[in-house]
C-alpha cells in the first residue's frame, strides 16, 4: 500500500514550471496533458500514439453501454487488481488536502532554484507524513497542494487521519524555522479533511498503458473546499474538518476544534506537542 504513494523528485525537469502548470488545473482531481500524466504524486511519461477518432467513438460506446450494475458498494478500498476498465466500487474513504496560502507571492519573491528547494522540502516531507499513516492508499500532487485518500473503515481510522493533519501542521512549523534561518519566505497552509462515499474506478482503456485510479464524488471536492478555507482569513484556523469527520473524532480530538459557522465545519490550530517543543527550542 505504501508503495502506491511513492514520490520521486527525479521526475522534475523544471519544478517551478510544472508547479505553475498544475496550478492552472487546481480544481481537477486528475490531469492529462499532452506530454505528462500527473497521478498519485508522481509524473509518468506519456508516449506518443496516433489518434484515430473512430476508435474514440468505439471506446465511448463501449463505456456508455456498460451496465450500471458493474458499480458495487464495497467496505474498505478493494485491491487495484479488482478494477477493470468496465467496473468500479463505491467506497467510504477519508480525504485530506493540504495547500499553500499565498503561493503567487512566494513565487515572486524567490529565484527558481530557491523556489525548487522550498517546494522539494515541503512536498517530500508532507508526503512522508501521509505515508506514516497505515490507512494511506493514494497520494496526489495538485498544484502546490497535496491530497491523499485514506482507507478508513472505523472511527479510530478517521482519528488517525486527523492526527496526520496536525502532524503536517507541526511539520510546517518546523520547516518555517529552517526557512527563516535561510531568510526564505515561510509557508502558511490550509488543511481540510472530509469523509464520505466515493466511486473508485480505473482510468484509461485497454492497451493505453494508463492504469491509474480516479476518485469520483463529492467528498474530494468538499475536502478541497475545506482546505481552501484553512488560514484563508483571520477568522479561519489552519485545520478544517467536516461535520462528518467531527462526529467520528474522540472527545479529546473534538475538544481541539471549535465550530466555524460561516464555513459550516469545525476548525482549529492544532499542533503535536513533541514537534512544537523542537520549534520553541530552535526558534
Amino acid at each position: 500500500m505504501l508503495s502506491q504513494a511513492f514520490f520521486s523528485f527525479e521526475n522534475f525537469l523544471d519544478l517551478a514550471t510544472i508547479i505553475e502548470l498544475k496550478r492552472l488545473q487546481k480544481q481537477v482531481t486528475y490531469f492529462l496533458y499532452s506530454t505528462v500524466i500527473l497521478k498519485k504524486g508522481k509524473i509518468l511519461d506519456a508516449s506518443y500514439s496516433y489518434y484515430d477518432y473512430t476508435k474514440s467513438i468505439e471506446r465511448i460506446d463501449n463505456i456508455l453501454n456498460n451496465s450500471d450494475s458493474n458499480y458495487d458498494k464495497h467496505t474498505g478500498i478493494p485491491s487495484k487488481d479488482s478494477l477493470t476498465y468496465n467496473n468500479g466500487f463505491y467506497v467510504d474513504v477519508t480525504v485530506l488536502f493540504v495547500d499553500i496560502r499565498g503561493s503567487k507571492e512566494l513565487s515572486s519573491r524567490h529565484t527558481r532554484p530557491v523556489l525548487a528547494k522550498i517546494y522539494r522540502a515541503y512536498i517530500s516531507e508532507v508526503i512522508t507524513v501521509m505515508k506514516g499513516n497505515t490507512c494511506i492508499n493514494e497520494i496526489y500532487i495538485e498544484g502546490d497542494g497535496l491530497w491523499a485518500v485514506f482507507n478508513t473503515t472505523t472511527k479510530d481510522d478517521v482519528n488517525s487521519v486527523f492526527n496526520t493533519a496536525f502532524t503536517i501542521a507541526s511539520l510546517i512549523d518546523i520547516l518555517n524555522v529552517k526557512l527563516s534561518k535561510k531568510k526564505y519566505s515561510t509557508l502558511k497552509v490550509g488543511i481540510g479533511i472530509d469523509d464520505g462515499e466515493s466511486l473508485y474506478i480505473k482510468a484509461g482503456y485497454k492497451g493505453s498503458g494508463i492504469q491509474e485510479v480516479v476518485w469520483i464524488g463529492k467528498v474530494v471536492g468538499q475536502t478541497a473546499a475545506l482546505c481552501s478555507h484553512g488560514n484563508n482569513t483571520i477568522n479561519d484556523r489552519e485545520i478544517m474538518v467536516s461535520s462528518q469527520v467531527y462526529s467520528s473524532l474522540s472527545e479529546h480530538n473534538k475538544s481541539l476544534l471549535v465550530e466555524n459557522i460561516s464555513r459550516n465545519c469545525y476548525h482549529g490550530n492544532v499542533i503535536r506537542t513533541d514537534m512544537n517543543e523542537w520549534v520553541k527550542t530552535n526558534t
